[in-house]
């Protein structure tokens, strides 16, 4: 239960630091450049999810033995790309058809993809701790 609540520290100081940069992105992309806030969502997220890779393969979770970085990398992508398709819905449902701020949105869209990687981040990659 330690190690979890220590991994889940962890996830929770990479997750602030992307977010951040999703979040930046964001907002400085939609009032900037005045590009739409659900494409926006998209390019941030996408640049986030660079960094997130990197941080959390590294700090976070440890390497599952037996499987190939390549396959890792693959299913990190797969799972980011479901986070990615939730976000955008959110975002687009959020913006279309409420009077709320795209940028209160995309916080709540953040928490509800943050929990969605973490679960399935530990469920697909993450080695045996136990060994």
């Amino acid at each position: 239960m330690q190690k979890l609540l220590a991994q889940i520290v962890k996830f929770g100081v990479v997750g602030v630091v992307a977010f951040f940069i999703d979040f930046g992105v964001l907002v400085f992309l939609t009032e900037v450049f005045g590009i739409d806030p659900v494409i926006s969502a998209t390019i941030s997220f996408t640049v986030s999810v660079v960094f997130n890779y990197l941080a959390s393969m590294r700090y976070v979770f440890s390497h599952r033995e037996g499987m190939s970085r390549k396959r890792e990398f693959v299913i990190f992508v797969i799972l980011s790309v479901i986070g990615l398709i939730i976000n955008d819905v959110m975002m687009w449902a959020g913006t279309a058809f409420t009077a709320i701020d795209y940028r209160i949105i995309k916080i709540v869209a953040t928490a509800v993809v943050m929990v969605w990687n973490f679960v399935t981040r530990k469920i697909f990659l993450e080695g045996d701790e136990s060994k």
